[in-house]
């Protein structure tokens, strides 16, 4: 079972881009998506379906162009839950969970801090977050969070730990509320838990040529919890694919 996470930046612009094109390319069982930017009914479902994936859904946020999540799967799920019924999350399009036999994905978008209002928002999420998957794990203990958290873990996880550490997405409150999150809610890094080599980035900004650079960030995770440990087989990044300023990450599990 692979799955697969991924920032699309505008899931219009990425389609331009010929990102269906790389979704086929890939044996992906169910592909997340974050900051979509787009009402369902502005969506290509069709190429969506044409390239294996009977099964899609989607969350915008009120304000047209802006955050969105999706999921697409060639397996139908169980349930699907749009949303978490808090209101200043859903508000914005950032959290959809799709349930299946042995696991439930959410595909998460947490806001980014780009100033101090915001940050006191991402913040609130974060924390209101923690307590929902706290409570959703005593009915639903097998979850897969996938998705653009906004922060990087650890000085590994950024290519300039120093000069960025007053900078939002790698600020000591982001970086504590990510481990409690971790250890409270009994998640796993995939990725680090398979690979604990540096320079190794999901995000790139346009400036400065920063990915031909690979002065990257680590922002994009697939957390599993650690239920679900033993069924992990591998994790990746995959910075080849260049439809958006991210790149796709995934996690292969076997049941």
């Amino acid at each position: 079972m692979k799955i697969v996470s991924y920032n699309v930046n505008g899931i219009r612009a990425a389609m331009n881009k010929n990102l269906m094109s790389w979704i086929e390319s890939e044996q992906i069982d169910i592909l997340c998506f974050q900051e979509t930017k787009a009402m369902q009914e502005q969506i290509d479902v069709m190429a969506i379906q044409e390239a294996g994936f009977p099964y899609y859904y989607f969350h915008s946020a009120q304000k047209k162009g802006y955050s969105g999540v999706g999921i697409i799967s060639k397996h139908e799920p169980n349930h699907v839950e749009i949303g978490t019924n808090i209101d200043f999350i859903d508000n914005e399009g950032r959290v959809l969970r799709a349930d299946f036999d042995n696991f439930s994905v959410i595909s998460l978008y947490l806001p980014s801090g780009t100033n101090i209002e915001r940050l006191d928002f991402k913040m609130e999420f974060c924390y209101t977050f923690s307590k929902y998957i706290q409570e959703l794990k005593t009915k639903i203990p097998n979850l897969i969070i996938v998705g653009d958290y906004n922060i990087c873990h650890e000085a590994i996880d950024i290519h300039d730990p120093v000069r960025n550490a007053n900078v939002s997405g790698f600020l000591p409150i982001e970086r504590e509320w990510l481990s409690s999150f971790i250890n409270e809610c009994k998640m796993v890094d995939s990725f680090r838990h398979f690979n604990k080599e540096p320079h190794n980035y999901s995000w790139w900004s346009y400036r400065a040529n920063a990915r031909n650079n690979n002065k990257g960030w680590r922002i994009d995770y697939c957390m599993v919890s650690d239920s679900l440990k033993n069924n992990m087989k591998n994790a990746s990044i995959y910075p080849e694919a260049k439809h958006s300023d991210h790149c796709p990450i995934s996690v292969e599990l076997e049941f």
